[in-house]
């Protein structure tokens, strides 16, 4: 099984966390579904450089990258993921949708109201239980 191995960002404005939502896709799995923003890490990036790279190609935003928070291994269809997720902080809630069909900033209260893609819930799960 295909190995890939992407990083995350917990995007954090005041008390709220920046939610995306993926276009459709092919992939049901993934179609539509709501995700932390991020990425593939590119060849001699380190985990942090990659965040860094993605979040500034899809969303136009640059981010202090603070600590990792979890690293999720999970099994789609035709795929195994493992992700890895930082806390991050920005100054602002200015962002532009380059690949994602939607927005949320929410608290952690409400992040369960969302469809997650699977590999996330764990993130959302972990998040909302310290709330």
């Amino acid at each position: 099984m295909k190995k890939v191995e992407v990083v995350a960002g917990i995007i954090n404005f005041q008390d709220q966390i920046l939610c995306v939502q993926r276009p459709k896709n092919k992939r049901s799995y993934i179609s539509e579904k709501f995700e932390f923003p991020g990425g593939k890490i590119e060849k001699g990036e380190t985990k942090k450089e990659a965040l860094q790279r993605e979040l500034l190609e899809e969303l136009n935003i640059s981010t202090h990258i603070k600590s990792l928070y979890l690293t999720v291994v999970h099994e789609y269809p035709d795929f195994e993921l493992t992700m890895h997720s930082f806390i991050c902080e920005v100054e602002t809630k200015a962002l532009t949708l380059n690949e994602h069909i939607s927005q949320e900033w929410l608290t952690v209260e409400q992040l369960k109201k969302l469809d997650w893609a699977a590999a996330d819930i764990p993130i959302v799960n972990k998040l909302a239980s310290y709330g």
